[in-house]
């Protein structure tokens, strides 16, 4: 895991020494915290020559006034402070930290103009700043110039931040700091290259969650035989790393509640198999266990905080390799629900991986719901582009709870349709049903295969492929590896389901 700057809070007081963060909403209006640090005329006067209009996490650094002991001040804009939604405090906290340069100690006035600045605001802000000081870096043996990597360099800055209600805000900030645990290790575990995380590395991962008091089970391959799960361990037989079913239980709520589930794809690298991908980006299939990567940092999330709730976590670990015993187009395959596959595309594994775990989930733990995130399609980045997940289900109650949920955190999916038009497409005459449907709406077909292993559960599908990794950068995501689904669901439980 990155290092990470150390984040306190404290009540309103004269800044004095080290660099100065300000908050300036439209206009380059202050509040008078702010504007005493440095006093108002010379405030306005740097806001003219600059020219700062204090939009959305926009940014300025410069020298502090000679007068004064500190170092630097920085400003930050935060627009209309009326309109603020969404993750606009985890933006103007990335904006502010990616200010900051090489300081050590930062002081963080969060104050603005006509109104107090909560204490969820203040520990959102916090959570910016961590999510933005990210890098990952660990096989770097040769630095580069201090900009080069100057999160490295910051990684070690003091932060303190100046509120009215410090004991609210450090209080809130308990829980962000448990969701920027769980996103960091998401992001750490897509981001780590293939030669290094397989698949009993990643389940040696989630077995440090035993520390958490995360009760962990994993499955080998042998088990899984038993268990009839031939359609996952199907993906997996062309390769030399053997296949892992990791099962997570989080026992928080009431011993007899059944637990709400989530499922992760986990396909630590992806070559295609014999329907093999082409050259071009196919490094990127580092991260197509990012629904798993999901997962498990949700559960680290939950248990940091000790959420209220029953939970498990269920993923399966496998690698799609081409050797001669791998899976051939035109095999059938029997799944554990008794249902066979006709597999006509070896690279649309991933819903093979889900077919078993999904099934496997239901029958074991009977839970209240089932969530499965798959970075499963690039037809959904056509769909939608990289700006939102696709949301699949057969609940609009839960479909509902998780677009909510999205808005609030600016992890965002858009509804996408299901219907009997669409699944009888993957009917085979050879098989129960064929793993492809042909070339129009293929995120659509590839959840309605899935929908097939759920039964009368509630159930929803996120698509993340286009979310996951090389999503656009924002104020707080730098990195290739975004960690998307760990906040989302963070607060679909926190909102919906404990208490």
């Amino acid at each position: 895991m990155s290092k990470r700057p150390s984040i306190s809070f404290a009540k309103f007081a004269a800044v004095e020494e080290g660099t100065a963060v300000l908050l300036l909403a439209a206009e380059g209006k202050a509040a008078a915290e702010a504007e005493s640090v440095v006093g108002h005329a010379l405030l306005s006067r740097i806001i003219d020559v600059s020219d700062f209009k204090g939009k959305l996490a926009a940014g300025l650094s410069t020298i502090a006034p000679a007068d004064t002991q500190l170092e630097r001040l920085v400003l930050v804009g935060t627009g209309d402070p009326a309109k603020l939604k969404a993750d606009d405090w985890l933006k103007i906290g990335g904006a502010a930290f990616s200010k900051i340069g090489k300081a050590k100690h930062v002081s963080v006035v969060l104050a603005l103009p006509g109104g107090d600045v909560s204490a969820e605001n203040a520990a959102d802000f916090a959570l910016g700043v961590l999510l933005r000081a990210y890098s990952f870096d660990k096989y770097k043996t040769k630095k580069g110039k201090p900009t080069e990597n100057a999160s490295i360099e910051k990684s070690s800055a003091k932060i303190t931040i100046l509120v009215a209600d410090p004991h609210a805000a450090k209080k809130a900030f308990a829980h962000a700091e448990a969701v920027a645990e769980g996103v960091i290790l998401a992001r750490d575990l897509v981001n780590e290259p293939a030669n290094i995380l397989g698949t009993i590395e990643f389940a040696e991962q989630i077995e440090e969650l035993k520390k958490l008091d995360v009760k962990v089970e994993i499955l080998d391959q042998k088990d899984m035989k038993k268990l009839g799960m031939g359609s996952l361990l199907g993906v997996a037989q062309g390769s030399a790393r053997p296949a892992r079913l990791a099962i997570m239980e989080w026992q928080g709520g009431k011993g007899k509640d059944a637990p709400i589930a989530f499922v992760g794809k986990g396909v630590v690298f992806d070559s295609g198999g014999l329907s093999i991908k082409t050259a071009a980006g196919m490094e990127e299939m580092k991260g197509d266990m990012g629904g798993a990567a999901a997962v498990t940092g949700l559960l680290h999330t939950l248990a940091t905080r000790k959420a209220k709730v029953n939970v498990v976590g269920v993923v399966g670990l496998v690698e799609n390799m081409i050797n001669g015993d791998a899976q051939r187009p035109g095999d059938i395959v029997t799944s554990m629900s008794g249902q066979t596959i006709e597999v006509l595309n070896t690279d649309a594994e991933g819903r093979l991986v889900l077919a078993d775990a999904l099934y496997y989930c239901n029958e074991r733990f009977n839970p209240k719901f089932m969530i499965n995130l798959a970075t499963l399609t690039g037809a959904i980045m056509v769909a939608l582009g990289l700006h939102h997940a696709g949301l699949f289900s057969n609940d609009d109650t839960l479909a509902g709870q998780l677009f909510d949920a999205g808005q609030s955190t600016g992890e965002k999916l858009w509804r996408m349709p299901l219907g009997p038009d669409y699944d009888k497409l993957i009917d085979t005459k050879n098989a129960d049903m064929k793993n492809i449907g042909g070339r129009y709406g293929g995120a659509i077909i590839a959840a309605q295969f899935l929908k097939r292993f759920v039964g009368e559960t509630p159930w929803a599908h996120l698509d993340i492929a286009g979310t996951a990794m090389g999503a656009p950068a924002t104020e707080y995501s730098q990195s290739w590896a975004s960690g998307f689904g760990v906040r989302l669901l963070d607060r679909l439980v926190h909102d919906n389901f404990e208490g």
